[in-house]
């Protein structure tokens, strides 16, 4: 892979993942109820995923869901499942999530667990994120030098650019909560939860390309 190449990559991802999706969505949510710091385990678990993605395209996974209704539909419907349930969990917050803890507090057990898990899953279920990766990544990929190593670079590339684009998100999050009331602030957590709701209906009714 050259620079241009590389460059190039970088700049077509970098438009694709600032566009508001899932995971940028809980950045956001994150850093308005937790701050940036207690929104980064949600950040690393979305740069797995990014992984995942890169390692299910260069193993072909990505080409049989693409291939198989079957297998693509159980995974929408589990993605949109899933986005749905997070979104009306979000819509339902009463506002107890933005009692920001006294300094110097401990995290409740188990939130960063479950706020890494929550971003990884929404990203892994998602049958777009398969989709376009295997569109997109391929025409960045030289068959005449070795795959692996390519893959890696796009690999680390794609979750460096994916991380400054939640960091971002996750800080005019926790900028909003300290110019914000509490009330005002709330308003953050149901907004995303009816855009995650409205993009489980949008992969509910997402239907794959037909050669």
């Amino acid at each position: 892979m050259t620079l241009t190449t590389a460059l190039l990559f970088c700049i077509v991802a970098l438009a694709a993942i600032a566009t508001p999706g899932p995971t940028v969505l809980l950045a956001l949510s994150n850093g308005s109820r937790r701050g940036v710091r207690g929104a980064l385990p949600g950040m690393f678990g979305a740069m797995l995923s990014d992984f995942v993605l890169v390692g299910a395209v260069a193993l072909g996974l990505g080409a049989l869901l693409a291939a198989s209704e079957f297998w693509f539909s159980m995974l929408k419907w589990v993605g949109a499942a899933y986005l749905a349930w997070l979104g009306i969990r979000m819509l339902r917050s009463k506002g107890g999530s933005f009692e920001r803890p006294a300094e110097g507090a401990a995290a409740a057990p188990g939130s960063g667990r479950q706020v890494f898990f929550k971003s990884f899953l929404v990203a892994v279920t998602n049958p777009k994120g398969y989709l376009f990766c295997s569109a997109l990544l391929p025409q960045f990929i030289d068959p005449a030098s070795p795959q692996g190593m390519q893959y890696a670079i796009i690999a680390v590339l794609f979750a460096g650019l994916d991380m400054a684009v939640m960091l971002v998100y996750a800080f005019v999050g926790a900028k909003a909560m300290q110019l914000l009331t509490a009330r005002a602030a709330r308003w953050i957590d149901r907004t995303c939860g009816a855009m995650l709701l409205a993009l489980a209906g949008s992969l509910a009714f997402y239907r794959r390309a037909t050669p």
